[in-house]
């Protein structure tokens, strides 16, 4: 039990550090005489434990009003702001070493957001206009938008150079201006006059700066094109490219020479190569880690059809979602061609898609109804939604598509004309070969499976009647007389496959705990195979199983092919198929000697599982591709101290509505305030304690947040009313917090997706990382240091329209249910 001291707090403070002194028990006698014996006990024993050393380090990174870095007392280590430095040093005299009295006393100082919280509610202190600022700044949660493949590379390195230069404009009008970097065919300056530019208009430029010292031959003026403007207030920052140039032109090769001579002096402006860091670093993380599934779609002979799947770990459910029993796609059936022209009709907009699948005679049957097929049939509508809802396997989908641009599927390091060009072999722009089947994919289809229980209980109680199996069947997918051809490609930036595998088909008996299951293997390695099922498994992930392979026992008698150990390393949702890799205890695994030997005997005659039909090269262009598409945003989550921080936004829109909100409530320009997303995640603890418990391999955990904004209001705290789906625990609160939100402004709801991240592959980053450390040693250990702190992604869906789609059936059902 905890002893409260504050009503001795007068005492502790006036013995802070006289413990071990020879007169304290006598002055501690006389001060505590009015106390009972029990009390002074207690009491001493206090101020000898605050006395004591203490080895803790104290990070007050988050937990202060204050601005912390790096301070430290005798080789330990603490982030402290202005005001625990001052109060540590000051404690630290008081009991001569670092004690848990100076540990305690820093942990209380007046500007920590509990102590403040604390003050405010037992309203000891009325909040001035100062504490209500810095309250207010505790509801800001500023993160920065990054955007992936939002680069160019710069073939001339840009060198930092601020010298007077003439800007003559072509009324020969004269501004005085500065520059601020040139390149050999750039330059960009600040102009603080009013007078504006404009894109692509035509200037002539004096280097009056450079004058003094050089001379440019018959002519000193050069011409430029306007190519970007940045305005701040009064003062742009133009950029311009140079026109007219000569082959042989004097003022090029000086610059030329000259950059090359003075760029370690006046340093090389790293910017662009930064920015190009930090999106591609973010990419690695993100990407691999998908929960939607992109789809390309292909113009062939017969019309718009599904041709390759880039998949993950994550959205590999959302895949093997749509295949038959046979293991073949069924993707046809969800993105036919009439849903795809619908698809395309909705500018930036989705198409909700609700589905089951049906299992008869070992055969898997497809329903699925539109929105626009909702409205079209709107009498049985209710009745499908209520029937498909009630099966294991309904799903709503959110379709959404982005137009494919080839030159999208590039994105060169941003090198310009140095050495480490070199490191380009790492990434080859795409071939003609892929540019060929590039230019036969018109558009990326985003299927997005947005299930979730809270939404599902209501479409199951919309109908009470029976449905009609004749209208049902309008709604069946027919069955492919042929399988479709839709090539999966894996997304990873660094091969994660340590052995290669073999396509190889063999019966095989797996057994669990005395039950048995036939199926056959797809294909295998030395170390692990995969193994379809005749019948779904009640198997998990973790689970050992014993193998058998009664074919190829009968090709050998040297290997027992009996039980053999393997540990389930993923199942597919419907239980069918299992990657196994061997399970060894003490002894060699003889499965594994076998495929080794059977390997090496046969390697001429096996079919290598490596993509061998697909084009080299257009995953990683398709990857690429789609990267520069990514619009659902993503929150990067980074190790600070043995806390998490969350300062960065992955996307390539930032028009949504939830954008727009987020930057509106920021109180810094050109940043967004998360608060809307986060505090409930972190007030918590939820996103602590996810991060903490997920390994790498693990499915991502999801997360609701209802969100209502009040569009009027501009304090935080005020214009945001926040609740988790599980704080909303019936149907009845629910629609209460959206009628709510709707009545005042704006209700929102997003889908959280918290994933573990992989490592990334640094010797892909490598190139950039090096160029910048070569100029900037100290930007690129920071850099560094920022790559290795991510330790996950938490993915934003926004389903706001489903879940009002779903409450609006609901608040409606009496109705329906009579029809």
């Amino acid at each position: 039990m905890t002893k409260d001291f504050s009503k001795y707090q007068a005492i502790i403070d006036n013995f802070r550090g006289k413990v071990n002194k020879a007169d304290f028990e006598a002055k501690f006698a006389i001060s505590t005489k009015n106390l009972v014996k029990t009390e002074q006990f207690i009491l001493k024993m206090e101020l000898k434990r605050l006395a004591g050393d203490c080895t803790r380090s104290i990070d007050l990174r988050g937990l202060v009003d204050g601005v912390c870095r790096l301070f430290e007392y005798k080789g330990q280590s603490h982030f402290l702001d202005d005001v625990a430095i001052r109060t540590f040093e000051e404690n630290v005299a008081e009991y001569n070493g670092y004690t848990f009295g100076v540990y305690e006393a820093v942990k209380k100082t007046e500007n920590h957001f509990r102590i403040i919280y604390q003050n405010e509610q037992s309203g000891n202190i009325r909040p001035s206009d100062d504490t209500q600022k810095k309250t207010q700044e505790k509801f800001q949660y500023p993160a920065s938008l990054y955007r992936l493949g939002d680069h160019d590379d710069r073939y001339e390195e840009r060198m930092n150079f601020a010298i007077a230069i003439i800007v003559i404009l072509e009324n020969k009008q004269h501004l005085i201006a500065t520059s601020s970097d040139i390149s050999m065919t750039g330059c960009k300056f600040r102009l603080t006059n009013e007078l504006p530019l404009e894109i692509d208009q035509n200037v002539d430029i004096k280097f009056s700066g450079l004058e003094q010292e050089f001379h440019f031959g018959t002519s000193d003026t050069f011409s430029f094109k306007v190519r970007n403007i940045h305005r701040d207030g009064n003062t742009q920052l133009v950029g311009c490219q140079r026109i007219n140039i000569s082959e042989k032109d004097s003022f090029k090769q000086f610059l030329s020479g000259y950059i090359q001579g003075n760029k370690r002096r006046y340093k090389v402006n790293l910017e662009n190569t930064i920015a190009a860091l930090q999106a591609r670093t973010f990419e690695q993380y993100l990407l691999p880690k998908l929960t939607e599934l992109p789809v390309f779609i292909e113009q062939g002979e017969n019309g718009l059809v599904p041709r390759y799947a880039l998949t993950t770990s994550n959205n590999q459910a959302t895949f093997q979602y749509w295949q038959n029993e046979t293991g073949n796609s069924t993707l046809p059936s969800l993105l036919n061609e009439k849903r795809l022209e619908l698809l395309q009709q909705i500018p930036n907009g989705t198409l909700l898609v609700y589905s089951f699948t049906h299992q008869s005679h070992g055969k898997s049957f497809f329903y699925s109804m539109d929105e626009q097929q909702l409205l079209e049939d709107s009498e049985f509508s209710a009745s499908f939604l209520t029937f498909a809802s009630n099966q294991k396997t309904f799903a709503i989908t959110e379709l959404s598509y982005e137009q494919l641009d080839k030159k999208d599927a590039y994105s060169p390091f941003t090198l310009a004309n140095s050495d480490a060009l070199k490191e380009q072999y790492i990434n080859l722009p795409p071939s003609d070969e892929v540019l060929a089947t590039l230019a036969s994919i018109p558009f990326i289809t985003i299927v997005n499976d947005i299930t979730h229980p809270s939404l599902v209980v209501h479409y199951q109680k919309l109908f009470r009647g029976k449905i009609s199996p004749t209208k049902l069947k309008k709604y069946g997918h027919p069955r492919l007389v042929k399988p479709s051809l839709v090539d999966e490609l894996g997304i990873s930036y660094k091969n994660q496959r340590q052995e290669l595998r073999f396509i190889y088909d063999t019966p095989a008996v797996i057994e669990c705990e005395k039950v048995q299951w036939q199926g056959h293997s797809h294909d295998f390695s030395i170390s692990g195979l995969k193994v379809e099922l005749d019948n779904p498994a009640m198997l998990v992930k973790g689970d050992v199983v014993y193998l058998t392979f009664p074919k190829l026992q009968k090709i050998t008698s040297a290997f027992d092919l009996n039980q053999l150990p393997y540990e389930i390393v993923r199942i597919n949702k419907k239980k069918t198929i299992l990657n196994l890799r061997v399970h060894v205890k003490a002894h060699q695994h003889i499965g594994r000697a076998f495929f080794k030997l059977l390997i090496n005997k046969n390697r001429e005659k096996l079919t290598p599982d490596e993509y061998a039909m697909l084009t080299p090269g257009l995953a990683e262009a398709l990857r690429t591709s789609y990267a520069k598409k990514m619009n659902a945003p993503a929150l990067v989550v980074q190790t600070s101290g043995s806390r998490y921080k969350v300062e960065a936004i992955v996307s390539n829109n930032d028009s949504s509505e939830l954008f727009q909100q987020m930057k509106r409530l920021s109180d810094r320009e050109n940043y967004y305030n998360l608060y809307p997303l986060l505090t409930k995640l972190q007030s918590s603890g939820l996103l602590e304690q996810h991060l903490k418990t997920l390994l790498i391999g693990d499915e991502p955990i999801s997360e609701l947040v209802f969100l209502g904004i009040d569009l009027d209001e501009h304090k935080v705290d005020k214009a945001v009313n926040i609740a988790l789906e599980s704080e909303l625990n019936t149907a009845e609160l629910k629609q209460f917090f959206i009628k709510k939100a709707l009545k005042t402004g704006q209700f929102y709801c997003v889908k959280f997706m918290i994933s573990r991240t992989n490592e990334p592959d640094i010797e892909y980053l490598n190139a950039e990382l090096s160029y910048i450390s070569s100029y900037a040693i100290h930007r690129g250990k920071k850099l560094e240091q920022d790559i290795w702190s991510v330790a996950g992604v938490i993915q934003c869906f926004d389903i706001t329209k489903e879940v009002l789609s779903s409450y609006k059936l609901a608040a409606l059902q009496p109705a329906i249910s009579q029809v």
